[in-house]
């Protein structure tokens, strides 16, 4: 079952790439004590996904930190040198998190994974965004399957 709004986040380990190397970040790292929106996409370097969902959270990143969110974060289910390279590609420097999710676990804790086999890519994340407020979903909007109308950087910044 899908995680709600109203649900506190699952447990699980995240990996960041950084300057120094790739860190294993842990949910409560990431959201304890925090207000963070997080979006998640089918795969690094896929055309939309490159085109307009993480360039809309780099270009509108500093607007949604002025309405009070810490850190926005961008998870998909590829491995954190994917992820890393996608941020660079894409220029996210500190504006967005580049989560990687490699093995899906994380996603389909928060039972937003779908097969995307049929595409030649195995278990992948929905296209979603939320906002989370020291762990708790407040807000959840999940893509339908081939749709990008609700989880876009604009649509979450008018929300906050």
């Amino acid at each position: 079952m899908a995680i709600q709004v109203g649900d506190k986040i699952p447990n699980g380990t995240l990996k960041i790439a950084t300057g120094d190397g790739i860190e294993d970040k842990t949910t409560d790292e990431i959201f304890g004590g925090k207000k963070v929106v997080l979006f998640a996409v089918p795969g690094a370097f896929t055309p939309l996904c490159s085109a307009q969902h993480l360039p809309g959270y780099v270009q509108n990143a500093e607007a949604i930190k002025a309405k009070g969110v810490d850190a926005i974060v961008c998870l998909a289910v590829n491995d954190a040198f994917v992820m890393g390279a996608w941020g660079k590609d894409q220029d996210s420097g500190d504006k967005v998190i580049m989560a990687a999710d490699g093995s899906a676990a994380f996603t389909q804790a928060l039972g937003l994974d779908f097969d995307a086999s049929k595409f030649g890519m195995g278990v992948r994340a929905q296209r979603f965004a939320a906002v989370v407020n020291d762990g708790v979903v407040e807000l959840l909007n999940v893509e339908e399957p081939m749709k990008f109308d609700v989880s876009n950087a604009e649509t979450i910044l008018a929300a906050l």
